[in-house]
């Protein structure tokens, strides 16, 4: 490591919609800042953009965008006015003093302010399958990625609001969409499961898990379900496995210094992107709970760059 680290206005950790936002915003502002892009923090480099295939709803691309290239856009437009990249994971991230002190791997930083944007990774059944067919039929965005499963069957996993949100959106296209959940009864708020129980294209199967999922030439063919009570195990054709069993904050640099919520969501006080370390701001999905999409995590991108900005100037003045 470096004796005489530099000291940086900005250090934003993650390189996702809204980390490469929050870069182009501070770049443009003449801040300078350094973009820690990780390379295993809950995701690649880039963050669950870099999983997604076709993007098609994020406006100024009429004809769609694969997910990679929007953030290669992304990285090289920041990186037009001034970003500078480190493509290693943040290994130490100390708080408590001013400035900030950053580690990685080999080389340590000083901030003034930090940036937050290290993203959130979809829990997964860690299955068989799983990892080989994501993107090609496995997804935990169906507001991403429905639209490709137009008149396909598909399966949903959960049981919670978010499933049943997920379940109630896919019947715009799929044809048939058939819940799996490992209880006997939902724990979706009684609206959501109304909706749910009232769509014809909605079926469910119950006490049940997937202990597999299968596919061929890289596109999910079907699934082997697994009765929790029976252990009995039975084939289930589907074009489709969308997970809706949560997602999980990257907050492990954080926890117990910046003030979460009782998922693990860092907490902000809006409107602002602020956390309740000074200095210290916090955007994209390891904020939101609710969005979870490109378009709102390059928003509070924005929000945020614009908070260090305004951070600095009073610190400075």
């Amino acid at each position: 490591m470096s004796d005489t680290p530099e000291t940086r206005n900005v250090v934003i950790i993650g390189s996702g919609p809204a980390g490469l936002t929050a870069a182009l915003y501070t770049s443009r502002a003449n801040l300078e800042p350094l973009v820690i892009e990780g390379i295993q923090a809950g995701g690649p480099t880039g963050g669950q953009l870099t999983l997604t295939t076709d993007v098609e709803n994020y406006p100024g691309f009429p004809e769609g965008i694969m997910g990679p290239e929007l953030i290669q856009h992304m990285r090289a437009q920041a990186e037009r006015f001034g970003t500078q990249y480190w493509t290693e994971d943040v290994t130490e991230l100390d708080l408590s003093q001013r400035p900030f002190h950053v580690k990685t791997g080999t080389q340590e930083v000083y901030a003034h302010t930090v940036i937050l944007s290290t993203g959130a990774r979809p829990r997964r059944l860690d299955v068989p399958g799983e990892d080989e067919l994501w993107g090609g039929g496995v997804s935990a965005c169906a507001t991403c990625d429905g639209f490709f499963f137009r008149d396909k069957e598909v399966v949903v996993v959960g049981g919670g609001d978010s499933a049943m949100e997920e379940a109630t959106f896919l019947t715009k296209f799929a044809s048939k969409v058939t819940v799996v959940h490992r209880r006997s009864e939902l724990r979706a708020s009684k609206i959501m499961q109304d909706r749910a129980f009232k769509n014809p294209k909605v079926e469910f199967v119950w006490d049940s898990t997937i202990s597999e999922i299968h596919g061929e030439n890289g596109v999910v063919s079907g699934v082997l379900l697994e009765n929790v009570n029976t252990g009995e195990t039975s084939e289930f054709p589907t074009d489709g496995v969308f997970l809706a069993i949560g997602h999980i904050p990257n907050t492990r640099l954080v926890e117990g210094v910046v003030d979460t919520d009782a998922n693990g969501y860092i907490q902000v006080i809006e409107p602002t992107s602020r956390t309740n370390v000074e200095g210290v701001f916090a955007c994209g999905d390891v904020m939101d709970p609710n969005y979870r999409q490109a378009i709102t995590a390059a928003g509070s991108g924005c929000k945020a760059a614009i908070d260090a900005e305004r951070h600095l100037a009073e610190l400075h003045a």
